[in-house]
């Protein structure tokens, strides 16, 4: 499957875009001093459980998918450099 260009730029926005988002929700998540990430005693709560899992999970899908951009960008830049240097053989 070949992606375009704007797609491939797309999906590399996505990933990053989720890593900076993530790891800013992670950082208020463990400086939470409402009560909702931490008991009395300082412990964690199922909130904060919930939050830390979804937040791996936002990780490793906006890596995967801005790996998937990143490749589909190489691939292009690859076939653009073939096809560029195909042409000036021929002539």
């Amino acid at each position: 499957m070949k992606l375009t260009r704007p797609v491939a730029w797309f999906l590399l926005a996505f990933g990053v875009w989720s890593w900076v988002i993530w790891i800013t929700f992670i950082k208020n998540l463990f400086k939470d001093g409402s009560g909702l990430a931490f008991d009395d005693a300082g412990d964690p709560t199922a909130y904060f459980w919930v939050h830390l899992t979804l937040a791996v999970v936002s990780f490793v899908l906006g890596t995967v998918v801005g790996g998937i951009g990143f490749r589909g960008l190489r691939a292009l830049r690859d076939a653009s450099a073939t096809q560029a240097s195909s042409h000036s053989t021929s002539s």
